[in-house]
C-alpha cells in the first residue's frame, strides 16, 4: 500500500468514527426531542434492541419506533446524555462500539425524577452510504427514582417543548 493510499485509508476510518457519532447523537436529540419520524432514520430495518438489562427486547425498527412512543409520553421530559464513544470498524460496512449513559428523567404528572447511568453496547452496519444502528444492548448500573416534592424548594421551569428544543434552529421557518 503507497503512502497515499494508506492516507486514504485512514481518512476514511476517520471520517466513518465520525458518521458513527454523529449518528448516536442524532438518536439522543431525536428521543429527548420525541422526534419518532427522524429517529427511524437511525435504524437499520432489522434492528435488535434490548433494554433495562435484557427486561425488554425489540425486534425491528417500528418496533424500537412505537416502544420510544409508548414510554416516552408528554408526561416525561428526558435528557440522555452518551459520552466517551469507543468505536471499533469491524469493516468496511459493519462497525461496533459503546458509549457510556446518563439519562435524566422528569415525570411532569407524577412529579417524581429518576437518573439512570449505565453502558450502551452497539452494533452498525453501513447502507447505501449511511451509517445505522444494527443492534443496541442497553445495560444499567444504577436507576435512582425519587419524588421531587420531597424537595419543597425545587422548582420545575418549562421553556419550551421537547420537540422545539431538539429541533435545529436552521430547520425552523422564522428563526434567524
Amino acid at each position: 500500500m503507497t503512502e497515499l493510499e494508506e492516507l486514504k485509508a485512514r481518512i476514511r476510518v476517520l471520517e466513518d468514527i465520525e458518521a458513527i457519532k454523529r449518528l448516536r447523537n442524532k438518536y439522543f436529540r431525536c428521543l429527548d426531542g420525541k422526534l419518532w419520524d427522524e429517529i427511524a432514520e437511525c435504524f437499520a430495518e432489522d434492528v435488535k434492541a434490548s433494554y433495562f438489562n435484557e427486561e425488554i427486547k425489540i425486534n425491528g425498527r417500528q418496533e424500537i419506533v412505537n416502544f420510544f412512543k409508548t414510554g416516552l409520553t408528554e408526561a416525561l421530559l428526558a435528557l440522555h446524555h452518551g459520552h466517551h464513544p469507543e468505536i471499533e470498524l469491524t469493516s468496511e460496512t459493519t462497525a461496533r462500539g459503546t458509549w457510556g449513559l446518563y439519562n435524566y428523567l422528569i415525570d411532569k404528572e407524577s412529579n417524581r425524577g429518576q437518573r439512570i447511568g449505565g453502558v450502551y453496547q452497539d452494533e452498525y452496519v453501513k447502507e447505501n452510504g449511511q451509517w445505522k444502528i444494527k443492534s443496541i444492548v442497553c445495560n444499567q448500573l444504577f436507576q435512582e427514582t425519587w419524588d421531587r416534592r420531597d424537595m419543597p424548594s425545587l422548582k420545575l421551569a418549562l421553556r419550551g417543548t421537547p420537540q422545539y428544543a431538539a429541533t435545529p434552529s436552521w430547520r425552523v421557518e422564522g428563526v434567524p
